[in-house]
């Protein structure tokens, strides 16, 4: 018989993974509690539109039963990508979703934060509880917050992000730098603040390569724009640079030094920013990580397995993350937290280090001489 269900459980972090796993544990009448640094839900700005996939986004909504909520609130047509080469010369548009081989619908972060959140019993999510300290006590775990308050849980899970402060309890292995910083910048009211790039990204997405660097940029529902430069640093880049990245200048100064070949149209995005920028070192785990399973502690997402962000997985993985640890925490078959710890584990460290291997291949690719021609054979174009 399964006793897990008897534990309290406390979730470290509301991000999608984290909000996915509270509400498929709280379906099955599981003790949970999310905890969240942030102190509301909009505390902070949401980035880039998310594509989720069939095998493992969707698959954890539809087992949420949240599928009809997602159908409502996704963004048809805003998975339309051009290719675009250094010059501004489209050399792949793809129009036409029904054409596509895999339908990966777009939904904005918030929307989709928005329907997990609703989804979830009242005062489920503790806003305002920073992680600070985790102590054992009597084989549970009293979880220390900056706010002073002091939380006891049975099972801790940390979906607390890429700098996880949880991660060290359970192994020191740390990640590795990419060779690729990127620098992320947004515009709102795209269509007049620079209604060109707005015009050419037509609501979808943009993929601009050439001279082995990147540019990405993406439209978003509320009618604003991110975007986000790639291009081969030194780790200590950012600090070492003596960029402000809060001075609109000194980034544009530095774009047009860095991307001297690419053609001036590009500079429409740096010149109408909205937000200052932000200067992104881009990391990986080890593709062989793996570690002996604590008892009653485990992660998911980006703290597991952090990756950049080229091939498109880290809301899907994090999400499946926690479709296949509520399935182990909810099967019968394991008697103990460590149990159904350790089978998680194994699968998703698997799982991870498949998807690591593709893609650090595609953010190499997607920086290489050859990056439109990659993009190209992804694509598939007749």
């Amino acid at each position: 018989m399964n006793n897990i269900k008897d534990k309290k459980i406390a979730i470290i972090g509301a991000g999608p993974g984290g909000l996915t796993l509270a509400r498929l544990l709280q379906m099955d009448g599981f003790n949970v509690k999310v905890y969240e640094r942030d102190n509301d839900k909009n505390a902070r700005p949401k980035g880039a539109t998310l594509d989720l996939h069939e095998e493992s986004g969707l698959a954890a909504l539809r087992e949420a039963k949240l599928m009809d909520a997602f159908m409502a609130n996704y963004r048809p047509g805003a998975d339309r990508t051009r290719i675009i080469n250094q010059r501004g010369n489209i050399v792949f548009e793809d129009s036409d979703v029904q054409n596509r081989e895999a339908f990966r619908p777009e939904i904005d972060r918030g929307p989709l934060q928005k329907i997990l959140l609703n989804s979830l019993i009242k005062d489920i999510v503790i806003w305002d509880s920073h992680f600070e300290t985790l102590t054992p006590s009597n084989g549970s775990w009293l979880i220390g917050f900056k706010n002073g308050t002091l939380e006891q849980a049975d099972i801790v899970i940390a979906a607390d992000g890429a700098n996880s402060k949880i991660r060290p309890y359970i192994t020191p292995i740390k990640p590795f730098y990419s060779g690729i910083s990127i620098v992320e910048g947004a515009i709102y009211s795209s269509a007049t603040a620079c209604p060109k790039m707005h015009a050419l990204l037509n609501g979808g997405k943009i993929f601009a390569m050439g001279d082995e660097k990147s540019l990405i940029v993406s439209s978003k529902g509320d009618g604003s724009l991110v975007f986000y430069t790639g291009c081969h640093t030194p780790e200590n880049w950012p600090k070492d640079s003596g960029i402000s990245f809060s001075d609109k200048n000194q980034v544009i100064d530095w774009f047009r030094n860095e991307f001297s070949t690419w053609d001036s149209m590009w500079l429409e995005l740096f010149e109408n920013a909205s937000t200052a920028f932000v200067p992104r070192p881009q990391y990986c785990m080890p593709l062989d990580q793996s570690w002996e399973t604590v008892s009653n502690l485990t992660m998911l997402g980006d703290a597991a397995h952090l990756m950049p962000p080229y091939a498109g997985e880290g809301v899907n993985m994090a999400m499946l993350d926690a479709l296949e640890l509520s399935q182990c925490l909810k099967d019968s078959c394991f008697n103990t937290p460590k149990d159904a710890i350790t089978a998680y584990e194994k699968q998703m460290l698997k799982r991870a280090s498949e998807t690591a291997a593709i893609t650090m291949q595609s953010t190499m690719a997607l920086h290489s001489t050859d990056a439109i021609k990659y993009m190209l054979n992804i694509m598939g174009p007749e």
